[in-house]
């Protein structure tokens, strides 16, 4: 008979409101072992005693077969002395031990199968329960106020359990043993309806409003959408005018997957993102009239994503449209509604609001991926399903506030362990009300991490309201170069920080150290701080600065002048312009008053759809890039135009030329937004080897917003892999804005760690957000 031994097992990473402790409880039970487990508010602690044969199993199990949704940091087993305990348990969460330790906080979840065949069974008790959970799916980081995860410290704690909830939560055969969401019609939350046929039931209030082609606003996980049938031209169209939005395309929400493949195409890895328990929307080509034009006008792609909540789920069952556009609910550039007493906000927008009584405790926007050439994720919003989730560093370092960018803003925060908690979408940081959201953000994640940063690092830029805000909550700052800050994110999320690469990054604007606006840069990184601008587009002007990001032609028409093109009527951005225009812009290109100069490849792409027409006004951003890039994709070369790339410098003018001449000669319009793309992918493979070949670096990096054009990422990742270099690509954070707050966290951790800093906190934070 093998003796009996006892062992303590404590484990890290993602493991409080994803089953943990219900799974240590039954692997306890099927190796008939005595203990306990608890959650504290660093780590969850098991204790095992038993057999060693039976203790070895279960720690095996343990390790190798840990709940889906639990992400393990670490895993320590230490012996302890034999306690003789007369079963297993799961024990209250300690409160005592290293208050400066917390367990990662978990991501919100998408309703799992389980729950969803229970929604739909007449025969269950939670049949058309909006609110159904278990360990396996449901709200998380947006109802969670504090930590050890436990009812009490979430959104759920005015709900008292009814006695079959609360047996069910204390039977360690149940799915729902310790999820402390759960609920059912009897103790849980309640819909609220708010529109026509009120005193009715919500949700057959609710569809009938959205068959008869109504806009519902619809409380969520993590805040309010707009929502109205996809399939209605007007229904979108009224959407468009209310929110002013003319042009940005709406994200869709289809019951299935098989809705899904009914208005777009699906592949195997687009099913696999669809499906996951993140739900992100994920864009894919659309399929004729699956949906109305007016969805997103313009372009060949729909951002899809599947019903994630029971509420959803329930919605379809009670419709017949192939889709629902489902957009945040706000105006433009605002942050999205998601507290009951700010509906206000979105006066005028909605016919109708089908709410609930469940607080939402902090904002959660939904992410979008795309799937790249070779079936991965490429993620462009990083927000419901993944944010808080960490990065790692890999490097110890002192604790650091990263506030991000002014558009797509996310901020993000180091702890001493290395790692990076990264926030979700947050919006535009010009709005008052965003940066209020910012705010109580950034308290919320820090008092959860029990993390105090000794500085805060910022954009270069000095009009960013996120740099404003840095300077205005005082302690030491650390600016990084916005570039800087997008290859570094790329490094610290392939964890490779101090490695050397050669940096592609484009984008639209970022201010240069040298106080111009940059966004065509090739930079060398060969320390662990330092970078060397060592190619870049050619200089060109944006007149009237943020005017021409808005009006294009504008920038189209010095690009003509650079190359040498009369300018005449025949040419779409002149057309545009018309005679008073060009008088005003051409007497303002031959003077260089408020000429802005640049160097950004994105401002290239806006210029060059306006030289082919495709879009001559801009309404959000990256519009005329993204149309451009969405032509060329109908599109074949036809022509073998070349940019000159002389010492680093790329420059367009021999292309613009050749565009021109393509136009005149009634080249289609596809094929010279193609011929466009190629040649930017060309030049940039030409000068990105170059550069490499001169700074010995073998590894190149493609970062900054401009990469979300897939054709653009697809062309220059096969020519630099040609050259015989390896090429990294964003996986884990946007190649976007999103992405640049993890690179100036990770420059301002390693610039302090340099220099020895261990100074005192120099942001507050107020209790429980």
């Amino acid at each position: 008979m093998s003796a009996h031994i006892r062992v303590r097992v404590s484990v890290t990473g993602v493991v409080q409101g994803v089953g943990f402790r219900p799974t240590v409880a039954r692997i306890a039970a099927a190796h008939r072992l005595s203990g306990f487990v608890r959650n504290d508010a660093g780590s969850v602690q098991c204790e095992f005693e038993g057999p060693r044969p039976q203790v070895d199993a279960a720690i095996h199990a343990l390790r190798t077969d840990p709940p889906p949704l639990a992400r393990i940091d670490t895993f320590d087993v230490t012996a302890r002395p034999l306690g003789g305990d007369p079963g297993f348990r799961i024990v209250d969460s300690a409160t005592s031990g290293d208050e400066n330790a917390r367990t990662l906080v978990p991501p919100d979840i998408a309703t799992c199968p389980d729950c969803r065949r229970e929604l739909f069974d007449p025969a269950d008790r939670r049949h058309g329960h909006p609110f159904i959970t278990c360990t396996n799916c449901g709200p998380r980081y947006t109802v969670i106020t504090d930590l050890p995860y436990d009812r009490p410290a979430t959104t759920m704690a005015g709900f008292a359990l009814c006695a079959r909830c609360a047996a069910e939560y204390t039977d360690p055969a149940d799915r729902r043993y310790h999820a402390q969401t759960i609920a059912c019609h009897d103790c849980g939350p309640q819909l609220t309806w708010d529109g026509p046929g009120s005193g009715g039931a919500p949700l057959e209030s609710a569809t009938a409003a959205l068959r008869a082609a109504m806009i519902v606003a619809i409380k969520g996980v993590g805040g309010y959408h707009l929502a109205c049938r996809a399939d209605d031209d007007e229904a979108v169209a009224a959407l468009r005018r209310r929110k002013n939005r003319p042009a940005k395309p709406f994200a869709v929400m289809v019951a299935d997957v098989d809705a899904a493949r009914r208005i777009c195409v699906v592949d195997t890895a687009a099913e696999q993102a669809l499906t996951s328990s993140a739900a992100p929307i994920v864009l894919r080509p659309a399929r004729p009239g699956g949906v109305s034009v007016e969805v997103a006008p313009g372009l060949g792609d729909l951002g899809v994503m599947l019903a994630y909540t029971p509420v959803h789920h329930l919605l379809f069952a009670g419709l017949d449209v192939p889709a629902l556009v489902m957009t945040s609910a706000n105006q433009g550039g605002s942050p999205i509604v998601f507290r009951d007493e700010n509906l206000d906000w979105i006066d005028g927008l909605a016919d109708a609001v089908l709410g609930h009584d469940r607080p939402i405790h902090v904002p959660c926007e939904d992410s979008v991926v795309g799937i790249a050439d070779d079936g991965a994720e490429i993620p462009l919003r990083r927000s419901r399903g993944y944010a808080p989730l960490p990065v790692a560093l890999d490097v110890p370092a002192p604790t650091v506030l990263a506030t991000g960018g002014d558009l797509k803003t996310t901020f993000a925060l180091t702890d001493e362990r290395g790692r990076v908690h990264l926030s979700s979408h947050l919006g535009d940081m010009a709005d008052p009300r965003t940066q209020d959201c910012f705010t109580a953000a950034v308290d919320h994640l820090m008092f959860l991490t029990a993390t105090v940063p000794v500085a805060v690092a910022h954009d270069m830029h000095p009009r960013y309201a996120t740099t404003g805000w840095a300077q205005r909550h005082g302690g030491p700052r650390e600016a990084v170069q916005h570039h800087h800050a997008h290859a570094m994110s790329l490094l610290a999320e392939h964890r490779l920080l101090g490695r050397p690469m050669l940096a592609i990054t484009y984008d639209g604007t970022g201010f240069g150290t040298d106080g111009t606006i940059w966004g065509g840069e090739l930079l060398a990184i060969t320390g662990a701080t330092e970078f060397t601008r060592v190619g870049h587009v050619a200089p060109f002007w944006l007149p009237g600065g943020e005017g021409a990001v808005r009006q294009p032609a504008r920038i189209a028409l010095d690009l003509l002048r650079r190359a040498g093109i009369d300018p005449a009527d025949d040419l779409p951005p002149v057309v545009t312009l018309g005679p008073t225009g060009m008088h005003v812009l051409t007497q303002q290109l031959a003077r260089g008053v408020g000429c802005v100069p640049t160097t950004s490849m994105g401002r290239l792409f806006d210029a060059v759809a306006s030289l082919l027409g495709v879009c001559q006004q801009v309404t959000y951003e990256g519009q005329a890039a993204v149309e451009l890039e969405h032509l060329a994709r109908r599109g074949r070369p036809c022509a073998a135009l070349r940019m000159d790339v002389t010492a680093g410098v790329i420059d367009p003018a021999p292309v613009i030329a050749g565009l021109v001449e393509g136009l005149r000669a009634g080249a289609a319009r596809e094929d010279l937004a193609r011929t466009f793309h190629d040649a930017v992918s060309d030049a940039t493979v030409r000068a990105a080897a170059a550069a490499a070949a001169d700074a010995g670096i073998t590894t190149v990096g493609l970062t900054g917003g401009v990469f979300a054009n897939r054709l653009l990422l697809a062309g220059i990742s096969a020519g630099v892999r040609a050259r015989g270099l390896t090429v990294l690509t964003h996986r884990v954070v946007p190649c976007n804005d999103g992405g640049v707050a993890l690179g100036q966290a990770a420059v301002a951790a390693l610039r302090l760690a340099a220099a020895g800093e261990r100074s005192g906190p120099c942001v507050s934070v107020s209790p429980a957000g």
